[in-house]
């Protein structure tokens, strides 16, 4: 079979690490180009938008962590002699946009190569007469959407979301999903639509210039279609190297999808870590034909941080609300530590109640360490969820309840306007209320203890503590400052505060639990969204408290908290308000709990009111790696329009 050209070079890889105090824990999460002329992460540089008319703009998107120099670059229209532009910046950030007036004339029927300075191909699209006026734009995710022709005005330097069309055509639901460049140098597409879609007469071609597109019916004839949700594979009659590109193009000689890898990829497999999207990694199995594994070392090739939702347009009696009060990422913080792709987790519209019917407000996330398999959820409107994986996404468990619980005040009443939720030391769920939404100009600081083996569609409390006395700065009458109360709440055991040398603030001595014989196992930390403090609690089996004062976290509000065992630290999480960030905490020399570090979420999250943040345990670590999982309260995504519109859930992934 014929082998594609590429350039031989030494692939090396870059590690992430997240340094805590001394531990050290590293995860693979990209792989080098080959040679030192190509910059680090020039495969993350996509294409994102392009127009034929209007001076025959260009822009491009950066889906990967770290900003991506193009100095250098060049760029060509369809008789692929590569010429220099004048790109508005000189680099891309990460999650960023550059644009550039095409030094050649792009026409109506034409192509547009990207090029590294030393002639790598970078990206490649190509489109059909009209389509790319007013723009051709990728649809449902910025650098890695399918290829649509834009609806509305041009969106040059920005998203791409208000340009699309309400839905992208079926053959745009149709993605590379796995490719390999080792052996038969086959390729896999996967449908993620609805009806079937009709390939007989596509073609691709790879990163090679002087290569025309072969047919996909050349290379395997009974690939004539691919069904809702299934497969299609051929082997390359191009050859498929190191440092390589899979272009995939429909009838209408417009570009659907593609994929570039650097040295190193596509051995034994390029694949997306969840079928028919998320980032392209090393597969340490190929499994085509099939579901992809996600058993991989870390994304090594082209579309390295997308962010895809394949949730379908959305459906009726679900209002997405656009997230405020964003602020500025503080500094000193850092950059995501682990996976640079996040997927969609949940079903459009999935948590439409009696008392939501918007279907928004779903906040506080705690996976069950008894059974990590579970992910508990809380949404502002009284309800509680067990949601249990299927097909990928968090779905609620309909042998638990598949319309989720709603809960109760102690005796019964009111609707606890329900934020945070942790799983305690006796397997109960611990559950902050900010209000009564019954009465929410009043505010009611409390933490209610649920029996989730209880039988019903409603709980009321085994326990309720009630700590609204402590903050009379939020009962002004006021809606809005009853409403910035207890945001979250994170159960810290015992074993981890003495092990660590806490010093108990009460007796200014090393913590002893044995002073507290009421208490549990632990103690808990609920997040004040007022000012970003944590409030330690001891809730003891009589219904009454032990107060152990305040710890600052640094930010300015506190949206969740959890105690994360694998990293030994306290998170207390923030959502748009502060950057998007998450703190990492620790017991310092002195014996008070102190910031650690800081990270931002991934580059390609939506800056929206993510108010909830859960990281699995370390017992469910792949290959170095874990989930993270966020919920998004207004369900807004990016905007009307994008895959994530409508949806509360997404997955990522952390070091282990």
């Amino acid at each position: 079979m014929p082998i594609s050209h590429s350039r031989a070079g030494i692939a090396s890889v870059c590690a992430s690490a997240l340094t805590l105090s001394g531990l050290v824990v590293t995860g693979m999460v990209a792989a080098q180009p080959a040679a030192a002329a190509d910059p680090a992460g020039y495969q993350n540089v996509r294409i994102n938008e392009v127009t034929s008319s209007n001076n025959d703009t260009v822009e491009l998107y950066n889906t990967g962590s770290t900003a991506v120099s193009i100095s250098g670059w060049r760029m060509s229209d369809d008789g692929f002699s590569p010429q220099a532009f004048s790109p508005s910046a000189g680099t891309v950030p990460a999650g960023g946009f550059v644009t550039f007036n095409s030094p050649k004339g792009l026409g109506d029927s034409d192509k547009l190569v990207i090029y590294t300075s030393d002639g790598t191909v970078v990206d490649r699209v190509e489109w059909a007469a009209g389509q790319a006026k007013p723009a051709m734009a990728r649809c449902g995710g910025d650098g890695t959407g399918a290829w649509v022709a834009a609806a509305a005005a041009t969106t040059f330097g920005a998203p791409n979301a208000s340009g699309c069309p309400a839905s992208v055509p079926a053959a745009g639901r149709v993605r590379i999903n796995e490719v390999t460049s080792d052996g038969a140098d086959t390729v896999e597409l996967y449908n993620g639509g609805t009806s079937a879609v009709s390939i007989g007469s596509w073609k691709y071609v790879d990163n090679d210039t002087t290569h025309s597109p072969a047919s996909i019916s050349s290379s395997s004839p009974s690939a004539t279609s691919i069904p809702a949700g299934g497969y299609v594979t051929f082997d390359s009659a191009l050859g498929l190297g190191d440092n390589d590109s899979v272009f995939l193009i429909d009838n209408n000689a417009t570009t659907v999808d593609s994929v570039t890898w650097a040295v190193g990829g596509a051995k034994p497999s390029d694949e997306r870590c969840g079928t028919g999207s998320g980032w392209f990694q090393t597969a340490t199995t190929a499994t085509l034909g099939s579901a992809n594994s996600c058993s991989g070392t870390g994304g090594t090739g082209g579309g390295t941080g997308h962010l895809l939702g394949g949730g379908g347009s959305l459906t009726s009696g679900c209002t997405p609300e656009a997230p405020t009060g964003t602020g500025s990422t503080p500094a000193g913080t850092s950059a995501w530590p682990g996976g640079l792709d996040v997927t969609v987790a949940d079903n459009v519209c999935a948590f439409i109640t009696s008392t939501g019917p918007e279907g928004r407000d779903v906040s506080g996330l705690a996976f069950d360490p008894a059974n990590p398999s579970v992910l508990w959820a809380v949404k502002n409107k009284n309800w509680l969820y067990k949601l249990v994986k299927s097909s990928g996404r968090w779905i609620p468990d309909s042998s638990w309840s598949a319309a989720g619980k709603q809960i109760r005040f102690a005796g019964g009443t009111g609707e606890p306007d329900s934020e945070g939720l942790t799983v305690g030391g006796n397997g109960h769920l611990y559950v902050t209320s900010e209000r009564d939404n019954t009465d929410n100009t009043v505010p009611k600081d409390t933490i209610m203890e649920f029996d989730p083996a209880a039988t019903g569609s409603t709980l009321s409390p085994l326990h309720q503590w009630d700590m609204t006395a402590q903050f009379p700065q939020l009962d002004t009458g006021s809606k809005t400052e009853a409403n910035l109360g207890f945001e979250g709440v994170g159960y810290v055991p015992d074993s981890w505060l003495t092990a660590n040398g806490w010093v108990d603030p009460l007796t200014h001595a090393a913590y002893n639990p044995a002073d507290y014989p009421l208490h549990g196992s632990g103690l808990f930390f609920a997040g004040l969204e007022w000012d970003g403090t944590l409030h330690v609690y001891g809730l003891n089996s009589d219904g009454t408290f032990t107060t152990f004062g305040t710890v600052a976290t640094g930010r300015t509000a506190v949206m969740d908290v959890m105690f994360d065992a694998g990293t030994q630290r306290i998170v207390a999480t923030c959502d748009n308000t502060c950057g998007e960030t998450h703190t990492f905490m620790k017991v310092d020399a002195n014996g008070a709990i102190v910031p650690d570090v800081t990270y931002t979420n991934p580059a390609v999250m939506p800056v929206d009111n993510l108010e909830g943040f859960a990281i699995a345990p370390a017992s469910t670590c792949v290959n170095g790696m874990r989930e993270a999982v966020w919920s998004d309260d207004g369900v807004h995504g990016f905007g009307s329009g994008s895959s994530s519109y409508g949806h509360a859930l997404y997955s990522g992934t952390l070091p282990c």
